[in-house]
């Protein structure tokens, strides 16, 4: 796979440090990565574009999935996975993480995280939708994301580890011979580095997260904006399976103009016993799965959307009064805050909940060591399609793979330094362009992208209103790109149109593969195509860009993933878009 030659508007690097692997990103998948490649000797650099614990990871309520308990087996979590994964998981892949990953949180808790235990002193364990078995473990109750950043920073501090911090990321520098050479940067803010720069590196590592602000209203933080699946796009790699966004089914609705980041009702609050309900407390997940309010997430939010049609409403309720206050405050505390700092009190009261934009099942292409198809560039976490995931994420395996294939990546980056195939000199990057010609938005355009899709690419979505989208995407493309070839002109670079620029080439991309699939399937639902074809698409859809920025799309023949070698090819002809 060769660039594309396309980097964004931005000013040529004014200063540079040198490592053996740079990981960008700080939430659990990159913080592992790091420390395990510090572990085998190698010089690492961490990016982080906030600060080292203000990822993804931080927000996570529910838990790590691993078969830790008794009677539960490696075998029952892979069987509920390839369930939820409605038939496009890689199997292989998913054996890989439901059998290293209890080995992998032994190794968490022995770095320093501290998970709640049972009155008989073992891990407390729970269940979430889609699990058979109460195999979650958790932390602070609901607040497990922010223990396993805690512990995680706290390790990479105590190593030494050298860290960039505020630093959005790029893109992708490579050599004379197309192989990963590092990234460019920029730091916002004073400190050690300022501006424009670069880290030099033979091997990069992409933990950056989701994509979730494409959305008007998400789950995610406000710095998930593709900036990692948009960096991997421009430097030549593939992406696969980006129509399986999965929309959380329980995120506190704060009113119908509510947008960015809104709170989560984490899974475990149904895993302990909450219904949902509609307005008048009829439980309407009752005979629609066998396990109600516990289906796989995108079931339930598909119930949850049909209901809100029929009684003409912009939400429902997760009725929890049950528990009383004292279940609330000690299992449940950050939600019960949330909740009660908007005026809503679960412990007397239905909580308002509606679906919203929650994690990406699909990412960047990757083997089962990270490796994508640009030579020397990894994915791990949310940015990454291992084939773990499929078509519908199980709750709480995302922590677990972001720690087991962040140990994979480290372990093949030390193999390949050690046998020579990773260079421990330092690759000379092909130089900066002197007029990269990659027009950026204005930052007002990151409000229109998020309208755009959520109208045309949310939850329920038809040919027409995928149409709508692409069309309504194209025409910012091409405005941008007009405004550049006719006067020279674009915005101005900076983080806000770097954002934006990522956000539409993300945007482009989901529309253009949710377009392609002509079915209903996990978390992606045509109501033009309302059933599963397994005939025609139990495939994966695999997308690049061009050097003129069209992009290619293509299906596998197979639920197979090719392998991500050196120019492997296509195997069907691509659709220019």
């Amino acid at each position: 796979m060769t660039s594309t030659g396309i980097r964004l508007h931005a000013p040529a690097p004014g200063w540079a440090v040198a490592a053996d692997v740079v990981v960008v990103g700080s939430g659990v998948a990159g913080l592992t990565a790091a420390l395990r490649c510090e572990a085998a000797g190698l010089r690492t650099v961490v990016v982080t574009k906030a600060r080292l614990d203000d990822g993804s990871t931080r927000w996570a309520q529910g838990g790590v999935a691993a078969a830790l308990g008794e009677g539960d087996t490696p075998e029952q979590h892979l069987d509920d996975t390839l369930v939820a994964g409605a038939g496009l998981c890689d199997e292989e892949a998913v054996r890989i993480l439901v059998t290293e990953g209890p080995d992998a949180v032994r190794r968490l808790i022995a770095t320093g995280a501290h998970f709640d235990e049972s009155a008989e002193g073992g891990l407390a364990l729970t269940r979430e939708g889609g699990h058979h078995r109460r195999r979650i473990a958790h932390a602070g109750g609901d607040a497990t994301g922010a223990e396993i950043s805690r512990a995680l920073v706290e390790a990479v501090r105590a190593r030494g580890i050298r860290t960039v911090e505020n630093a959005l990321v790029l893109d992708l520098l490579t050599d004379a011979d197309g192989r990963t050479a590092g990234v460019t940067l920029h730091v916002m803010g004073e400190g050690q580095h300022d501006g424009v720069g670069a880290v030099h590196a033979p091997a990069v590592v992409l933990a950056t997260g989701g994509m979730g602000q494409v959305f008007s209203a998400t789950t995610n933080p406000s710095v998930s904006t593709g900036d990692g699946v948009a960096l991997a796009l421009r430097a030549g790699a593939e992406v696969s399976d980006l129509e399986f966004v999965q929309f959380h089914p329980t995120v506190l609705f704060l009113g119908p103009d509510a947008e960015g980041q809104q709170p989560l009702v984490s899974e475990a609050v149904r895993g302990e016993g909450a219904h949902l309900v509609d307005a008048d407390g009829v439980r309407f997940m009752l005979g629609q799965h066998e396990l109600a309010e516990l289906a796989p997430r995108d079931i339930v939010a598909k119930g949850i959307t049909r209901r809100m049609q029929e009684r003409d409403a912009d939400h429902m309720y997760l009725d929890a009064r049950h528990f009383g206050r004292a279940m609330w405050e000690r299992r449940f505390p950050t939600i019960l805050a949330a909740c009660r700092a908007h005026g809503i009190d679960p412990v007397t009261e239905p909580v308002p909940v509606a679906p919203a934009a929650h994690y990406a099942s699909g990412g960047v292409r990757t083997d089962a060591h990270g490796r994508t198809t640009v030579p020397g560039l990894y994915a791990c976490g949310e940015v990454a399609c291992t084939g773990v995931h499929g078509a519908n994420r199980l709750a709480s395996n995302s922590l677990l793979e972001g720690l087991v294939y962040a140990e994979r990546i480290a372990a093949d980056i030390a193999a390949g330094h050690t046998a020579g195939a990773l260079s421990a000199r330092v690759p000379a990057p092909v130089p900066h362009p002197a007029n990269p010609e990659h027009p950026l938005l204005p930052p007002e355009a990151r409000l229109t992208i998020q309208r755009i899709m959520t109208e045309g690419a949310g939850v329920l979505r038809s040919a027409d209103s995928l149409a709508r989208a692409a069309d309504r995407l194209h025409r910012l493309h091409a405005e941008a790109r007009e405004a550049l070839h006719e006067n020279g002109k674009t915005s101005e670079p900076g983080v806000d149109t770097w954002e934006a620029t990522n956000l539409l080439c993300v945007a482009r991309v989901l529309v253009a593969a949710a377009a392609r699939r002509a079915e209903t399937r996990g978390c992606h639902w045509r109501e033009d195509h309302p059933d599963r074809d397994d005939t025609a698409w139990r495939r994966h859809v695999v997308v690049r860009l061009n050097p003129d920025r069209s992009l290619a799309v293509h299906t596998t023949d197979t639920p197979e993933f090719p392998p991500t070698v050196h120019g492997a090819q296509p195997t069907h002809r691509p659709q220019e878009q």
